[in-house]
């Protein structure tokens, strides 16, 4: 008998998303969710708009309530707990906040049926197979660290899930750029699927509405230590929108990274960058109302020792060149 997991989610529309198709604004709400599913589901009446069974066409005003309620036959394995490592920030009856190590991709998918950071929840909580996407909210790219939020009940998980829609959840990155920022900025270009490579995301014109807030924490000779608070949760977005603008990630080859060298480094530095094969992203810090006392709680997360020791190098190269 085929494993069946169950979808029950409830958002309301907000008000800035009036006037749009029920499509995109499914779409927007349920980004975990593919388009063409989502309009499947519209279609088949298990996403609904106050109950009632309407067209993807249809346009909403603002204030909706969107249901989604249906049943899927995931191909992967999101029911066997695995021995998998990661780190407990915080855990209560409603909700965890963990720390994902680098490389551990977080839930199963093509390439990745198990062994993913899904399956070292279940292990640490089997309660969690009973929930949508084992409870998570959001996500992090397979070499991106630091921390992520996952409710442990239905209820906590609809409420997060409302709070992440409605951007009361505040998710903060440190990351290390290629080239040297001016100054922070709000990058507010909107992000879409490459068409030429679908393991892309970049910014184009009928992409999806995408901001990112870079604020610089401190610079180098040919690099920047920035801070990256996300006001929307596109897939790649803050790899996306440095690239756009052109300083992407240290090690991020997908998105453009070449390796970049001060003239006349330090050794040590372009042996550490040499070495440094992943995308120098961590998400290093969270806040949001808890999801049943809507107490505002702050969770941060030490940067990992290959980012640590990379902005050692970067420090010490800098000095040098500065003494001559």
């Amino acid at each position: 008998m085929s494993l069946q997991l169950p979808i029950n989610l409830e958002l309301a529309v907000p008000v800035e998303l009036g006037g749009q198709r029920l499509d995109r604004v499914a779409a927007e709400l349920f980004d975990e969710y593919s388009r063409a599913s989502l309009a499947t589901w519209i279609q088949q009446g298990d996403l609904t708009v106050d109950g009632l069974t309407v067209k993807p066409k249809t346009r909403v005003i603002g204030g909706e309530v969107l249901r989604l309620s249906t049943i899927v036959l995931p191909r992967e394995d999101w029911q066997t707990g695995q021995d998998v490592p990661f780190e407990v920030v915080f855990e209560d009856e409603s909700m965890l906040v963990v720390a994902k190590p680098v490389g551990v991709v977080v839930h199963p998918g093509a390439g990745n049926p198990d062994g993913t950071l899904v399956n070292g929840l279940l292990r640490h909580r089997e309660d969690l197979s009973l929930l949508p996407r084992a409870g998570l909210i959001h996500r992090l790219d397979k070499d991106t660290s630091g921390l992520l939020l996952v409710a442990t009940t239905l209820q906590s998980q609809q409420a997060l899930t409302r709070a992440l829609a409605a951007r009361q959840i505040e998710r903060r990155y440190l990351a290390i750029t290629e080239g040297v920022l001016i100054s922070g900025r709000d990058i507010a270009s909107p992000i879409g699927r490459d068409p030429r490579n679908r393991t892309r995301q970049k910014v184009r014109a009928d992409g999806r509405d995408a901001l990112t807030r870079v604020r610089l924490r401190q610079r180098y000779r040919a690099h920047c230590l920035i801070e990256a608070e996300l006001a929307t949760g596109r897939t790649h977005q803050i790899r996306v929108h440095l690239a756009s603008v052109g300083h992407p990630l240290v090690g991020d080859r997908r998105y453009g990274a070449r390796g970049r060298l001060p003239p006349a480094a330090d050794p040590a530095l372009v042996e550490c960058l040499q070495a440094f094969t992943r995308q120098a992203l961590h998400a290093y810090q969270l806040a949001l109302p808890h999801p049943v006392t809507a107490e505002k709680m702050a969770f941060e997360s030490p940067i990992p020792a290959d980012m640590s020791e990379l902005i050692d190098h970067l420090k010490r190269d800098r000095a040098l060149d500065e003494s001559g």
